[in-house]
């Protein structure tokens, strides 16, 4: 069993930074893709951005430029950095890695940009 645990969350203002964590614990070898979701109520969760083993990196487009993930998939952690939030970045947020066609997820943290 591989459990992930969410860190970072909080209250932000408008315009300011939070930096969130996620470690895994458990079987971790062979995770070769990390993640970062949201999902707000009344909405389907939403990916916003993820890192493959190789590096690449795809973003959302509402989050492209302000965003950065990073992570190690030997370590079994993975790290958004938020800059420029806004009210439009509230969310739980969840990480998630996967291992063949198997994903895991975390039990998500509480994002609340607000002034």
């Amino acid at each position: 069993q591989v459990l992930l645990v969410e860190s970072g969350g909080g209250l932000v203002q408008p315009g300011g930074s939070l930096r969130l964590s996620c470690a895994a614990s458990g079987s971790i070898s062979g995770i070769n893709l990390m993640a970062w979701y949201r999902q707000v109520p009344g909405k389907q969760r939403e990916l916003v951005a993820e890192i493959r083993g190789s590096g690449r990196t795809n973003y959302a487009d509402s989050v492209r430029g302000r965003f950065t993930i990073s992570g190690d998939n030997a370590k079994g952690t993975v790290y958004l950095q938020m800059n420029g939030l806004n009210t439009e970045d509230t969310a739980v947020y969840y990480c998630q890695m996967r291992r063949i066609l198997t994903y895991y997820w975390g039990q998500g943290t509480q994002v609340t940009v607000s002034s």
